[in-house]
């Protein structure tokens, strides 16, 4: 390496900036692995710490990317925020908030940050939130934060480098989602949490984030009828301090992870604290296809409400389905888990069609599986021919700048023969934590290349 090079290296600041993953593809995975807690229930949790004024204790927090950019926004803003154990952490609000010194470099990384607007918006009568970021999927509005906000009393502009935050007099009672969108719902959920008034929202999302915001304010003491239903009925109370300890859930998409590699690998593999309400559609596809798996009995997360299962899956022989794969909004197939059907099938005989509707140019993405060997055709935007069965073979792939998709490479190629190089993979760290160490722990290999 050149000492340019090195002294990049040595003063980058997050993980995965720059990193490769090298992947000995075709070994067969054994034995356990547990789903971690969720990525998205946990920014979506932090968000609604600042409902409350005084200390929130979070436990099973992942140590990844996302949460760490997080962090950072929240120190930024004043916030105390303290890790008191590997996956446990405290978060005090401070007295009064000021958005002047706000770490606009992090929330350049996360569209998440955007859920602060609700909270932040009972402690300020006007403020600014940089543009924020994520994904690079092509364009997000939005649109369903913007249209919420704004019939819940407050006013959005949309400034070149930031949001500008200011109130209205005029506050609506009830609320219609302008789209399915699970941040946007929350959005909503933690502005109403603080208005003093009754507020319904109609097509509210029930995703397992969303759910984990309402079990976690009806501990702090904010009423809502309806959880798990399109219509939440909130009675909200701007003056809650108190102390209170919540536990973060599972991460169904972490499973979807460890299911696909089990397929790819053709591998026996138990993967343990599954939330199963998350992803009984995709079970119920990948079964239709041929996949064998044994379930264990129902039984509850840390946080007292979300059903976990063990799964056994099974080294199966897979056909594609006759109709489309494609993602709706809870409860169809998890958009976040869309991605993990294209490397599945690449492995079934028979062609499917996948559609990407939500994202645009997402299924762009999917078009590097050929550089392993995969058929995978580009109809448009939105949508891929896959056909298969396909004998995959080792490449070099730079990480495309977008979580799943770029997972969806990291599985396909411990199914691929020889050695594959993803490089870069920034976007990896953000959702997943210490994924190599874990997958190799089964019987994967792969190397960290600094």
């Amino acid at each position: 390496m050149n000492p340019t090079a090195q002294k990049l290296r040595g003063t980058r600041n997050w993980q995965g900036e720059g990193d490769d993953f090298e992947i000995e593809g075709g070994h067969k995975l054994s034995g356990q692995i547990t789903t971690n807690a969720s990525k998205n229930g946990a920014t979506h949790l932090f968000a609604a710490a600042l409902v409350n004024r005084g200390k929130t204790t979070f436990h099973n927090i992942p140590r990844i990317e996302e949460v760490s950019r997080f962090i950072e926004v929240f120190k930024s803003l004043g916030i105390k925020v303290v890790w008191i154990g590997k996956h446990t952490l405290t978060i005090e609000p401070p007295r009064t908030f000021s958005v002047l010194n706000i770490n606009s470099r992090a929330t350049g990384k996360i569209r998440s940050a955007l859920m602060l607007i609700g909270p932040l918006s009972a402690r300020m009568r006007s403020f600014r939130l940089p543009h924020i970021g994520g994904c690079k999927m092509g364009e997000r509005t939005i649109a369903a934060h913007r249209y919420a906000l704004e019939d819940l009393g407050l006013k959005i502009e949309t400034k070149e480098n930031y949001y500008q935050i200011s109130h209205n007099k005029w506050i609506k009672k009830e609320v219609v989602m302008y789209e399915a969108s699970d941040t946007g719902t929350t959005n909503a959920i933690l502005r109403a949490a603080i208005l003093p008034q009754r507020t319904v929202i109609d097509f509210a999302q029930q995703n397992y984030m969303v759910l984990e915001v309402c079990y976690f304010l009806e501990k702090l003491g904010i009423e809502i009828e309806g959880i798990g239903t399109k219509t939440l009925v909130i009675k909200g109370n701007p003056n809650i301090n108190t102390e209170i300890a919540y536990a973060n859930s599972e991460d169904p998409v972490e499973t979807m992870l460890f299911i696909t590699a089990a397929i790819m690998t053709h591998s026996k593999l138990l993967i343990r604290r599954v939330p199963i309400d998350f992803l009984k559609v995709e079970l119920l596809k990948l079964e239709k296809m041929g996949l064998h798996y044994n379930m264990s009995r129902n039984y509850l997360s840390d946080n007292g409400r979300t059903k976990l299962v063990d799964i056994t899956i099974k080294p199966s022989k897979l056909k594609a389905l006759y109709d489309k794969i494609h993602a709706q909004p809870y409860p169809g197939i998890n958009t976040d888990n869309l991605p993990f059907f294209v490397p599945i099938v690449t492995q079934a005989v028979g062609t499917t069609l996948i559609h990407d509707w939500m994202w645009e140019d997402r299924a762009i993405f999917f078009t590097e599986l050929n550089r392993l060997g995969a058929s995978v055709r580009l109809a448009d935007p939105h949508r891929v021919f896959v056909d298969g069965p396909s004998k995959l073979k080792g490449a070099q792939i730079v990480c495309p700048p977008a979580l799943r998709p770029a997972v969806m490479l990291m599985t396909t190629m411990l199914g691929a023969e020889g050695k594959s190089v993803l490089r870069n993979v920034y976007a990896i760290n953000r959702g997943y934590e210490d994924i190599v160490g874990r997958l190799n722990r089964i019987g994967a290999k792969i190397k960290i290349l600094k």
